[in-house]
């Protein structure tokens, strides 16, 4: 570019004012509708948490949205990201265990699912579900407790103490660390589920409005709601 050239095509820069913009605020997707999901494994037991609110950024909708669904008796799914991909990923989940049950005539187990949802979720990776599921259930053959969790694309994480997914992750991590302690059984691993959920929840401003914890043992699923602060 010739002298002309350039100064026509230059860039004034102007210096940065502390007066306030109306520019809106960016915010991830999976954030719009708020969730918080905690899956935590004791001795041959293993539960999993979610807070009830559903809402549009800041506005509360609802408070009673289901974030977390049985497959059958030892094995649940939680999933929190968009509210509307949350339902559309549990529909297709259902109807790919009803043809698994015609096709294997036998429940499917806890790695099954996790190696299924990694499937569906990496196939739609250029167009991804914006939910990021976590897995939770006992061992069909040896009544041991399976976690794992994911991102949007289908990248799997297993661990053998807790996962969490939602908008204050950073809160459950928190708690959860502090709380956990391996070999808990059934009673305690409810306590430990509901302090962390409702610890951090109440420091989250898109999740909260109480909560539900799911304890699935060898012999039967207990099912607890929980009372939180309701603002």
């Amino acid at each position: 570019l010739s002298l002309i050239d350039w100064k026509q095509t230059s860039i004034v820069v102007t210096k940065p004012t502390n007066q306030p913009t109306n520019q809106p605020t960016t915010m991830s997707i999976l954030e719009y509708n708020g969730a918080a999901i905690i899956a935590m494994a004791g001795k041959d037991c293993v539960g999993i948490a979610a807070d009830r609110r559903l809402g549009a950024r800041l506005h509360t909708v609802a408070t009673d949205f289901t974030k977390v669904f049985p497959l059958h008796s030892k094995l649940y799914v939680g999933l929190g990201g968009l509210a509307s991909d949350v339902q559309t990923l549990h529909q297709l989940l259902e109807f790919r265990r009803n043809l698994y049950r015609l096709k294997e005539e036998r429940e499917m187990s806890p790695q099954v699912l996790s190696h299924l949802l990694s499937q569906l979720l990496y196939e739609k990776r250029f167009g991804p579900y914006f939910c990021e599921p976590v897995v939770a259930g006992l061992d069909e053959e040896t009544g041991k407790p399976f976690l794992s969790s994911m991102d949007l694309i289908g990248a799997p994480v297993h661990t053998k103490d807790f996962v969490v997914t939602g908008t204050c992750t950073g809160n459950m991590y928190g708690m959860c660390e502090t709380l956990y302690r391996p070999d808990m059984d059934p009673d305690q691993l409810f306590e430990t589920l509901a302090q962390a959920l409702l610890s951090s929840v109440d420091r989250d401003a898109l999740s909260g409005w109480g909560g539900i914890v799911h304890i699935i043992t060898k012999d039967a699923v207990i099912t607890r709601e929980l009372k939180g602060r309701m603002d």
